[in-house]
């Protein structure tokens, strides 16, 4: 069998605050995944299309890797990319997201390549990118 490319793993120090950013973003999450709350949960997952996005604290990575500390500074090269489906979904994203408090890297902009863009932290970090093609 060919190897199949259908899950991506991120590593949060604060499930709840990772919840409810990627909530902003439009992932589900079912509520049978926190039965002691969200703030105790240790490993959860959104399907997308058949395409899973799990979230694991840094507890867990330490519990089969002796000695894995969180690294220094986020991933760079790697982001998470989510379709808002319109331009003004991608300034109502953004401007949720920063409301709340998280850092945006890039304000909305319309891109030479067709797209509205935008760039925002999530809690740890990492780069999001929020994109809709533009409007013709």
């Amino acid at each position: 069998m060919t190897p199949r490319f259908n899950a991506l793993s991120v590593l949060v120090a604060d499930m709840s605050a990772s919840v409810d950013f990627y909530r902003i973003c439009g992932l589900t999450f079912g509520d049978d995944q926190f039965p002691d709350g969200v703030e105790k949960a240790q490993h959860v997952e959104s399907h997308v299309d058949g395409f899973r996005i799990m979230f694991d604290t840094h507890a867990v990575a330490q519990s089969f890797q002796p000695g894995w500390t969180p690294p220094a500074s986020p991933n760079e090269g790697v982001s998470l990319a989510f379709d808002c489906g319109t331009p003004a979904e991608v300034d109502r994203v953004y401007a949720e997201l920063t409301g709340a408090g998280h850092h945006g890297h890039l304000e909305p902009f319309d891109a030479f390549w067709g797209q509205r863009y935008a760039s925002v932290a999530d809690p740890d970090g990492n780069s999001v990118e929020l994109y809709a093609a533009l409007e013709v």
